[in-house]
């Protein structure tokens, strides 16, 4: 039986745009993408369009380097996204990430999903992911 979905809801006290923007603008998402709090953003390239891609470097607290990667499945702004995740040093281990946005008040509420990671990857996701969020928060709600 294949791994249950690494899912996540927090909100956010930020409009829906200014969340959509931070998952989507690709010198936004270098200021969060990565779960180490000290960790650092290298480079990153995105192309928030069906078929096109993403991909962000990022640095640790201990040095070493990371890339993730993946294509833009679909785009419906400011409400939803999906794509493909892959991380550079874990050649043909791919799944797969929809992020689903709502305006709550002045707040968004963020559903996120992660489906497929399976047991190939050394990566804890969940973890990884709760910290990262709380990097996204730090940007999108100041």
């Amino acid at each position: 039986m294949p791994p249950a979905p690494i899912t996540i809801q927090t909100t956010f006290q930020s409009p829906i745009t200014t969340v959509w923007h931070a998952w989507t603008d690709a010198a936004t998402m270098l200021q969060w993408f990565g779960s180490d709090p000290d960790g650092q953003g290298l480079s990153a390239e995105a192309d928030a369009q069906p078929g096109k891609g993403f991909r962000v470097s990022f640095r640790d607290s201990s040095g070493m380097e990371h890339t993730c990667f993946g294509t833009y499945l679909t785009i419906t702004p400011p409400h939803e996204l999906s794509f493909t995740w892959c991380w550079q040093n874990e050649p043909g281990v791919t799944s797969q990430v929809v992020v689903r946005l709502q305006q709550s008040g002045t707040d968004t509420l963020m559903h996120f999903e992660h489906n497929g990671v399976g047991t190939a990857s050394a990566h804890n996701y969940l973890a990884g992911w709760t910290s990262t969020f709380e990097k996204l928060r730090g940007v999108v709600e100041r």
